[in-house]
């Protein structure tokens, strides 16, 4: 079974946070190994097992990039431990110049500044990102995954640097 199966949802990349976190709560209290404390160690055992799958498969489903990669997977193109490196020119460039100006921060007004600039760039790619997931885009999602990965990097890296 699979996370969209376990929740009873469709397997798109536009999901509604709140319906997704009522139906894990629900799911939880049902499986939860408390639930069966008093049955046989196979039935407590099961029960882990089926809670980590459920925590897991929400985990998942609740981060966006996390979700279009899932997607990914269950259409075959699995992009959990690869290494693969972009091969878009401009895309390369941006990276250059994001790390330039991380180098180049001085203050925190500066890295702010910098952190909602990539949040606006973020939020555009992972619009292109679901527009991507629906029209069955698969290697073009694929490389806007990889795009918003490194995205997140430079995200944790600003962080870091305002601490």
């Amino acid at each position: 079974m699979n996370h969209f199966e376990l929740f009873d949802l469709p397997a798109a990349f536009n999901l509604d946070a709140a319906d997704l976190q009522q139906r894990y709560r629900k799911l939880q209290q049902t499986l939860h190994p408390d639930r069966f404390a008093n049955g046989s160690q196979r039935d407590k055992l099961l029960a882990v097992q089926r809670t980590a799958q459920l925590n897991d498969a929400y985990q998942t489903l609740r981060n966006p990039l996390l979700r279009a990669e899932y997607i990914l997977q269950l259409r075959g193109l699995d992009l959990a431990h690869e290494q693969t490196t972009l091969q878009d020119p401009e895309f390369l460039m941006a990276q250059m110049e994001w790390r330039e100006r991380i180098a180049e921060l001085n203050d925190w007004e500066e890295i702010d500044a910098a952190l909602r600039d990539l949040a606006v760039e973020s939020r555009d790619l992972q619009s292109e990102l679901e527009q991507q997931i629906n029209a069955e885009q698969n290697e073009a999602a694929a490389n806007s995954i990889r795009k918003l990965k490194f995205m997140l990097k430079l995200e944790h890296e600003l962080e870091e640097k305002s601490e």
